[in-house]
């Protein structure tokens, strides 16, 4: 206590100014309009800035809510569009409860872990059985491009095999011809913005700058853009050639993806199944 006096008693001086100071200020402001307006508009500005800057930190705090519900909202109309796209346009007929009776059904997942310069690389994504996915689904981008297929499930998350991957192998056609082929990675190849082609017939002609697309096998719609032809007569065999193509997606920015769910999966499935071991 003795201190504090003895403090008080030394900066006596000060805090009597302080307080002149501060009485000064109010009888100021109290007596003068102009005065107190210039401070008021000040304060307003002084904290309209402070607010303005703390709802942007907020907005930015908020972002991943906001894309998650935009990846949601996004793999909705992708599913109504894909529903769309499977009608047969050569019938007439009216279309009812087209969630129910549609093949495909898209579900967004947030990508958790990635990799992209392993020879199998592999991409973990935050939902599981309990969100309905299940083994082999096939994987899209958000964009453009294919990504891979699921590859194990948990509860709440999965793995999913991408393209960049050498046990990847996906279905695809020439858009222009509907020359069938196996899209993969290809070995030694380690450039994520590319892959290949094969088994293409020698007899189709092939153009750079050709756009893939999903066969609508392996359970990717058809018609999914994949990339397009960058080179062309790369090797050849006794009747088949391969062909580099450019992706259209990329793999080391991917934030989300969007999982397909085909009603009719496991009925091809088994009828493959069945088709091999009558071979």
């Amino acid at each position: 206590m003795r201190n504090l006096w003895i403090f008080i008693n030394r900066y006596s001086a000060f805090f009597l100014f302080i307080i002149f100071f501060t009485i000064g200020i109010v009888l100021t402001l109290k007596n003068n309009a102009y005065q107190r307006n210039v401070i008021i508009n000040s304060t307003n500005s002084v904290v309209g800035n402070a607010y303005a800057k703390l709802n942007v930190i907020k907005r930015y705090l908020n972002l991943r809510q906001v894309n998650d519900s935009l990846a949601l909202e996004n793999a909705q109309l992708k599913t109504r569009i894909l529903a769309l796209n499977s009608v047969d346009s050569t019938k007439t007929s009216v279309i009812k409860d087209t969630v129910n009776h549609q093949q495909y059904t898209i579900l967004s997942a947030m990508v958790i872990k990635n990799s992209i310069n392993l020879a199998n690389n592999i991409i973990t994504v935050n939902k599981g059985t309990n969100d309905g996915i299940a083994k082999d689904m096939a994987v899209i981008s958000p964009q453009k491009g294919i990504i891979g297929f699921v590859l194990e499930v948990s509860p709440h998350f999965a793995t999913i095999r991408t393209l960049l991957n050498k046990d990847t192998y996906i279905s695809v056609v020439l858009k222009k011809n509907n020359a069938y082929g196996s899209l993969v990675w290809g070995d030694k190849n380690f450039d994520f913005r590319k892959a290949y082609v094969k088994e293409i017939p020698n007899h189709f002609k092939v153009n750079v700058g050709d756009t893939i697309v999903t066969s609508g096998a392996g359970g990717f719609p058809k018609g999914i853009e994949v990339g397009r032809i960058s080179k062309t007569q790369i090797s050849t065999g006794d009747s088949f050639m391969t062909l580099e193509v450019q992706l259209f997606n990329d793999f080391s920015t991917l934030q989300y993806v969007y999982i397909i769910k085909d009603r009719y999966s496991n009925e091809i499935k088994n009828l493959q199944e069945t088709s091999k071991n009558e071979q």
